[in-house]
């Protein structure tokens, strides 16, 4: 497209792009925006060196036009869209790109792969931080994706709620707390289960938490007091039938004088298995492959599609993928309660201004560059917590059913 739109002259008009989903995926009645900061890093650093260049030039992918063109390419325009951490519907305009044609176009697979592949994780942990109501979640999924996606979605699972991820890299990229546990491969490594207990014991101190099924969970919760003592910090169970192994696991340890020890559940948890644990005493869950893969929605479906050209609004009509073309405006209303009613997205300029509106979108890049002042990661994890607290009732379920709030779409005259 860049090369033909050089030879064209269509290469240095102004175009605006939208990002958004047409619908949300199969089940949810929300979605949350993830991945913008990193999107945002990763646009202002967005260059083509030499060796991709001799790449290009040696596979014939472009002419020596388009080739000179990316040797200097640096993204110059402008992005606005919805604050990391807000909630998005069928349609909202979640990223707007400003540019010429030929400096905006090249930016839809790096925009599309981070907005699509965090904002699915958010979008799973969010309905499983509402569904462990309270109890602390920590993402442990890097054995089960891609090992650059691992620390991509334990940022993004972190915004959305969980207290901690098990991915190091992250913590130290992102600053997300980081807790772990031992394997199973720990406790088969020593001759008996007490001693490997007690190896880790005595590296970690009694507030660690010891692995306790991997022979009889019973007489493994037994072994694990009777090393570390009734302080010992907490047990893992990761098979079974948790909801009955949670309340024999607490009975056993408050017999043991273990009543301060916590309960940690993990094994194949998702929403759905954690709503089933409410009434369990159970004190905090580990995540793994439903957050990192998205819960069954291993993509939020976002598109990046051209919505103006030449200050006209252009707009795709083939059937079943019909787009509305301009640049959208976009507001969410409110009752006087606080509780959302209804996402406005006008291609028509502002909407006309009622009480309990709230503008949705914020400066994002300026000249390329990022705008000062846009929120840190604790920022926008507040920001989500606000903003889901708004919706209604039912927008919450975990069944399948209507978005939480209708979308309405104003065109142009």
């Amino acid at each position: 497209m860049l090369a033909a739109a050089l030879r064209s002259g269509a290469a240095s008009r102004p175009a605006v792009f939208e990002v958004f989903a047409r619908r949300l995926p199969e089940g949810r009645r929300y979605g949350v925006v993830a991945g913008t900061g990193r999107l945002l890093d990763a646009i202002a650093a967005f260059r083509f060196d030499d060796g991709v260049l001799e790449h290009l030039a040696a596979e014939r992918v472009v002419d020596d036009a388009a080739l000179e063109h990316l040797a200097g390419y640096a993204f110059t325009g402008d992005v606005d869209g919805y604050a990391e951490g807000e909630l998005y519907f069928p349609g909202s305009p979640v990223l707007t790109v400003s540019g010429t044609f030929a400096d905006a176009v090249v930016l839809e697979t790096l925009a599309l792969s981070v907005l699509n592949h965090d904002s699915a994780v958010a979008s799973a942990a969010a309905r499983m931080v509402s569904a462990a109501n309270g109890r602390p979640l920590v993402e442990m999924g890097s054995r089960r994706t891609h090992e650059l996606a691992a620390v991509a979605a334990a940022r993004a699972a972190h915004l959305a709620g969980f207290a901690a991820t098990s991915n190091l890299e992250a913590g130290r990229r992102y600053g997300v707390p980081t807790s772990g546990t031992s394997a199973h491969s720990f406790t088969l490594a020593h001759e008996s289960e007490a001693a490997a207990f007690r190896a880790q014991v005595e590296a970690l101190g009694v507030g660690t938490t010891l692995l306790v099924d991997t022979y009889d969970i019973a007489e493994g919760i037994r072994t694990a007091v009777e090393v570390a003592g009734p302080q010992l910090g907490a047990v893992r169970i990761d098979s079974g039938d948790l909801a009955v192994l949670a309340h024999q696991t607490r009975q056993q340890l408050d017999a043991l004088g273990a009543t301060s020890t916590r309960v940690v559940l993990s094994g194949d948890l998702d929403e759905h298995a954690l709503a089933a644990l409410a009434a369990a005493p159970v004190d905090s869950y580990g995540v793994g492959t439903s957050v990192v893969l998205g819960s069954g929605a291993p993509t939020a479906g976002m598109v990046f599609k051209l919505v103006e050209a030449d200050g006209r609004p252009v707009a795709k009509r083939s059937e079943s993928k019909v787009s509305l073309g301009g640049r959208k405006t976009a507001v969410r209303r409110h009752r006087s309660s606080g509780t959302a009613t209804e996402e406005v997205v006008s291609a028509a300029g502002a909407p006309e201004p009622q009480p309990g509106d709230r503008a949705l979108q914020v400066p994002l890049l300026r000249g390329g560059r990022p705008v000062e002042g846009l929120p840190s990661l604790q920022d926008s994890r507040e920001h989500l917590r606000a903003a889901l607290v708004t919706l209604p009732w039912q927008g919450l379920a975990l069944s399948r059913g209507e978005p939480a709030i209708p979308t309405t779409h104003l065109a142009r005259d």
